[in-house]
């Protein structure tokens, strides 16, 4: 079976480019463009691994990382952002939850990506 991932990425070009990166390297991906919809998206699809943006309008992508441990707690988080002092709201968000996520910043290139998720995805 296909490892799932979900991408959450309100810029569509983005959200879009990583679904057909990792389409192309043997995942079964999906993307939706806001935290609303990666959560009901999430439920359906049941994702192995969330990558998603953290600034994001109405909601951020650690409020839908927030929500999804409630719901889905095995399911891995990769986060994206574009904003260094994003770090520092990752790392509360880990203290809180105690569990593993990865972040890493836009631009990304995507044997990074790749590699960081398939780490994260072989972690109990």
């Amino acid at each position: 079976m296909k490892q799932r991932v979900l991408v959450v990425d309100d810029d569509h070009l983005v959200a879009d480019t990583l679904k057909l990166v990792f389409k192309a390297n043997g995942y079964e991906s999906e993307a939706v463009y806001s935290a609303a919809d990666g959560l009901a998206r999430a439920r359906t699809f049941a994702p192995s691994l969330l990558l998603c943006d953290i600034s994001m309008p109405e909601q951020s992508g650690l409020q839908l990382a927030e929500a999804l441990h409630h719901v889905m707690p095995d399911c891995k988080l990769l986060m994206l952002t574009a904003y260094a002092s994003n770090a520092i709201k990752v790392e509360q968000h880990i203290s809180r939850t105690r569990r593993p996520l990865k972040l890493l910043t836009k631009p990304c290139r995507p044997e990074l990506l790749l590699h960081e998720a398939q780490t994260l995805l072989q972690t109990a």
